[in-house]
């Protein structure tokens, strides 16, 4: 009965451990979306958090300096500058007029100091004018082939 209790214990530390290390490797890694308008509310909680940060990209301002992409977010006539920096190469879909999320912290220099950036082609299902909205793109089903 010995030899149970302590596997039984062994086991409970272990599985307690692992979800401990799941629930804080969660939370490190969590972001919340922000809009522009909460982002300005947030006051100096803004500058300590690890935020994500949608908009549209504004027309003309995307400038690249060396390494780094500078750009213009807007939302409801609110603007945000940001700055990329990421080493991972910015989406085919970034560019002006595309909605736009920067994953990363914001400065007290009062830009956004992005590390990852999301991009989604605004127009890509938009009506064209006078036209019905384009259609999804359809795939041939395993049936078919």
């Amino acid at each position: 009965m010995k030899k149970y209790g302590k596997f039984a214990a062994l086991v409970v530390v272990i599985v307690g451990t692992l979800i401990w290390l799941a629930t804080a490797g969660i939370k490190d890694n969590q972001t919340y979306y922000k809009t522009i308008a909460e982002l300005g509310q947030m006051g100096d909680q803004a500058y300590s958090k690890r935020l994500r940060v949608g908009g549209d990209v504004g027309a003309g301002s995307i400038v690249r300096k060396g390494n780094v992409i500078e750009f213009v977010m807007v939302q409801e006539k609110l603007n945000l500058r940001v700055a990329y920096d990421g080493a991972d190469p910015l989406p085919d879909t970034f560019r002006d007029g595309a909605q736009a999320l920067a994953d990363g912290k914001m400065g007290r220099d009062g830009v956004f100091h992005a590390s990852k950036i999301q991009a989604k082609c605004a127009s890509k299902y938009e009506a064209k004018p006078g036209g019905k909205p384009a259609a999804a793109p359809t795939y041939p089903s395993k049936a078919s082939l």
